[in-house]
């Protein structure tokens, strides 16, 4: 069921902060309770290069995982989070929003998320000249 507490959503991951990832090590490694496989309908993936971005796209479907922090890192690991994808709320040069948006889990579930898209600059010009992942799965690129 879609939990419409936006205070402590999950994040749906799908490049680098994805087990095996980069940056899944050093930000959340140890801060979570669980990490599992999920789907975020409605976007398809670009190449970054070196991550990549998640954009808005009705058809598209993008692999990740829902990573559910400890509720006593929550706090540290969404404020690492935001100042790894570059966020800032409000500020007009991200490179990513941070959206909740609803997910599933590999068996079924509807679990609303927060997801880091691309900020809507970086959205046109990916649409322009960007490359798409057409898995929709950054470890498969």
């Amino acid at each position: 069921m879609l939990d419409h507490d936006h205070s402590q959503l999950p994040f749906f991951v799908y490049g680098t902060l994805r087990q095996g990832g980069a940056n899944h090590a050093g930000l959340l490694r140890g801060r979570t309770k669980v990490v599992t496989a999920a789907v975020l309908s409605g976007a398809v993936l670009y190449d970054g290069p070196g991550f990549p971005y998640a954009v808005n796209a009705p058809e598209g479907r993008v692999q990740g995982e829902l990573v559910f922090p400890l509720p006593e890192f929550y706090s540290a690991v969404l404020a690492d989070l935001d100042q790894l994808e570059e966020y800032v709320p409000g500020a007009p040069d991200n490179l990513f929003e941070r959206v909740a948006r609803g997910t599933r889990t590999e068996d079924g579930e509807p679990l609303l998320a927060w997801v880091y898209l691309a900020a809507p600059l970086e959205e046109q010009r990916l649409l322009a000249s960007g490359r798409i992942i057409p898995s929709g799965d950054w470890h498969r690129r």
